[in-house]
Formats: C-alpha cells, sequence, structure tokens
C-alpha cells in the first residue's frame, strides 16, 4: 500500500492517509507523499467511542470531499467502507488480501462480508482471494484481481552456487504459516546433510513455541530464528533456496520477493500460490501439512544444482514480466477513473481527485 501511495499519478489524486494510530517503522515514508495523515482511535467495534469515531471520519469525507475511500484491511474495510458510505462517498473500493484467516472469529468474517456491501468494488491480489469474496456474496462483476506489485532491481539476483546449503523462510509467525511442518521436514534434510542451515525471517506469536520444537527436533542449532529484518533483498541474496510452507495463502510478497531474488522456491500448492509458482518450471509446489514431501523437495534442489538454477532463472523472469509496481498502479489507477466515470458526470481523466487509503 505504501507502494501504490508512493506511486500514484498526484496530478490526478490528492492522496489522504487515515489510520487507527498515527506510528509505526513506515510512517515516514507514508509523510514524505501524502497531504494528510489523520489518526481515528479505535481499538474495538464493539466500543461505543466506535460510533463516534465512524462519525468522525464521515464528516472528514465530507469536509474533504473525498472521491475515492480505498479501504487495505480487514479492520479498514469495516470502518473506512461503513463510514464512507455513510458520507455518500462516490467510489468505496475494499480489498482482500488472505483466504481465511484461522485467528479471525466467524462474527469477524460475517462483519468484514457485511462491510462488503458498503462497497462498489472490491480488490483481490489473487484469484483465489477473489473466489473467496465471491463466495461471501459479493457480485463477481464488483469483484477485480490486481496482483501486489514488487520493484525487481531492489532484489539483487542471488547467484548461481555449485553448493547449496541455506535455506530461507519469510513470513510471520502463525500457526497457519506452517513453520512447524517445516521444522519437522528441516530433522529429515539435516539427517542427510549435516550442515543444512534453515533461515527463518519475521516474527510473531509463535516464535517461542517453534523454538522449543526445533530443539526436541534436535536441529536447534541448525535453524536460525532472524526475526523482523528491513534488510531482506540481502538476506535472499546469501540464501540458495526459499521455502513457503503455509497452510493457507492469497498471494504471499515472501515468495514474489524470493523469485525475484533468483531463488529455487517450494512452497505449498495452496491459495494463490499455484498462480505465481508453476511446478517444476518456476518452483516446486507440494502439500500442505507433508512434511516428507517438503524435505524430498529441499533435498531434491539441494542435490540438483542445475534443476535449482533453471528454476531461479525462470522466477526471476516471470515476476519482471508480470509482477511490477507500475503494472499494480497503473490497474489501480484505471480502476479509480473507471468507478469514478461511471459515477460522476464529469471529465474523470482530468480531474484531481482526493483519494484515501484507510489502514489498521
Amino acid at each position: 500500500m505504501i507502494e501504490l501511495i508512493s506511486r500514484v499519478d498526484q496530478s490526478r489524486f490528492e492522496l489522504h492517509v487515515v489510520c487507527f494510530r498515527r506510528e509505526g517503522r513506515w510512517l515516514s515514508k507514508v509523510e514524505a507523499v501524502t497531504a494528510s495523515i489523520t489518526p481515528f482511535p479505535l481499538t474495538s467495534f464493539r466500543s461505543p467511542a466506535a460510533w463516534r469515531q465512524l462519525a468522525q471520519f464521515a464528516a472528514w469525507c465530507r469536509r474533504h470531499h473525498i472521491a475515492v475511500a480505498h479501504a487495505c484491511d480487514f479492520y479498514a474495510n469495516v470502518f473506512a467502507l461503513t463510514g464512507a458510505a455513510l458520507a455518500r462517498v462516490p467510489v468505496r473500493i475494499g480489498s482482500r488480501r488472505d483466504i481465511r484467516i484461522p485467528q479471525r472469529s466467524g462474527g469477524q468474517h460475517r462483519l468484514q462480508a457485511l462491510s462488503y456491501r458498503a462497497a462498489h468494488h472490491v480488490v483481490a491480489n489473487s484469484r483465489a482471494a477473489a473466489a473467496q469474496v465471491v463466495r461471501e456474496g459479493v457480485d463477481p462483476h464488483a469483484v477485480t484481481v490486481i496482483p501486489n506489485g514488487i520493484d525487481v532491481a531492489g532484489y539483487p539476483p542471488a547467484p548461481a552456487r555449485a553448493v547449496r546449503r541455506v535455506i530461507t523462510t519469510v513470513a510471520n509467525l502463525r500457526a497457519e504459516k506452517g513453520h512447524d511442518v517445516l521444522l519437522r521436514a528441516a530433522a529429515t534434510v539435516r539427517r542427510q546433510i549435516p550442515d543444512v542451515v534453515f533461515q527463518i525471517v519475521g516474527d510473531g506469536p509463535m516464535r517461542v513455541t517453534l523454538a522449543a520444537e526445533a530443539r526436541a527436533l534436535g536441529v536447534g542449532d541448525a535453524v536460525r530464528f532472524l526475526g523482523h529484518r528491513e534488510d531482506v533483498p540481502a538476506v535472499l541474496q546469501a540464501s540458495d533456496l526459499f521455502v513457503l510452507p503455509s497452510r493457507t495463502e492469497a498471494f504471499p510478497n515472501g515468495v514474489v520477493e524470493a523469485m525475484a531474488a533468483r531463488l529455487p522456491v517450494i512452497a505449498t500448492d495452496v491459495g494463490g500460490i499455484p498462480e505465481l509458482v508453476e511446478h517444476d518450471r518456476t518452483g516446486i509446489l507440494v502439500p500442505a501439512g507433508d512434511a516428507d514431501a517438503l524435505a524430498s523437495a529441499l533435498l531434491g534442489l539441494l542435490h540438483d544444482g542445475a534443476r535449482a538454477d533453471r528454476l531461479a532463472a525462470a522466477a526471476r523472469q516471470t515476476v519482471a514480466s508480470r509482477y511490477s509496481f507500475e503494472r499494480m498502479v497503473r490497474a489501480f489507477e484505471a480502476l479509480y477513473l473507471g468507478e469514478l466515470s461511471n459515477t460522476l458526470p464529469i471529465d474523470s481523466a482530468s480531474q484531481p481527485w482526493a483519494n484515501v487509503f484507510p489502514r489498521a
């Protein structure tokens, strides 16, 4: 979303950002490119303050003559689409960037589905996510797939290596990411290749549990928990393989980044991953939850450097041709202008518009 905000044509759109808390490690990047950042503090939709904040947001939209309200995740969908509807914002766009998050309750899933009724359009970042939105009751004609973009130039290609030993994954440490499956596969791989190293980039609620499991499996010294990293391109460039053992995914940025970094990718055949990884051409797909299949795929590429190099080269070429930021931004701009032209009786091609990107 920050890349989208940074790259949208500001001769056509005046950008305003709305958030629940004006904080975060990327705040300065947003401050540099937007007309304003306005917080509407909210900790729970059940709080009486939620209705007050919603009314204030609606008034804010009217005061700033917002023409397009674009919500970018679960909390923003519920808050911003509802508030923008109250304000009669001409174009309201929701987002879907997951299939179904296990940590969310049934009530939360129903609440998001209900909020989509206030949207004119919903953007999904994969066909799998779009299909889920349709299953939740959104008109298929009101759903558009715009994949996430990436700056390929920002990911130096990993060199071809005769010996491959460093395996990396990048994902939040949550149960649905399948790190436990990776650890079981790691134990199998290490029995055949004792000097193999597994790097786990990311943080989250499962970190302590996963570290304990690694020790119990006898691979504690082979698994490195690197935590949150701002230098992911450098980490990937120094790696030999990338793996994503997720149980559910819509459009995993980690896989796109690894492909851009010219790494051979092994990932699970779930959600939107097959839209990114073509089995045995740009990577290897394995069943979710199957540690034996994952270990077999890892060992196969560790032992077959020529095949790994072939997959890696095809992966980088695919990402460069299909998933650039330029394509992503132009698709969003076309959606905004198309929806505006359908809604307002004016020349949307030349009119500057106020655009709001609410972020949780």
